[in-house]
């Protein structure tokens, strides 16, 4: 699957994915990016499967601007190729 950076306007980051791929039961899903310890993110929202399918986190904003994937050009942000991982966990597998 292919997830999308996601930026809010200022200094907060995250992924834009498709809230099919993610069970509805589901409160949280854990990312895995390639270099910190995973990152448990809240998906129990209802705005999640309306209209702000976004995963969102300090450390993965922390991790976009550390890896040097944020900030990005406008209107160009990164792609991430993301594997299932395990019940509930995803890994960033390769930028793309």
């Amino acid at each position: 699957m292919i997830w999308t950076g996601w930026n809010n306007g200022g200094a907060g980051y995250g992924f834009t994915v498709d809230p099919k791929d993610f069970d509805p039961g589901w409160a949280t899903v854990v990312v895995e990016l390639p270099g910190i310890a995973p990152v448990e993110v809240n998906i129990a929202k209802p705005s999640f499967r309306k209209n702000c399918p976004h995963l969102i986190g300090k450390r993965i904003g922390l991790w976009m601007q550390t890896a040097g994937y944020a900030p990005w050009p406008d209107r160009k942000p990164p792609k991430f190729d993301v594997e299932p991982a395990g019940d509930r966990c995803f890994r960033i597998v390769y930028r793309l």
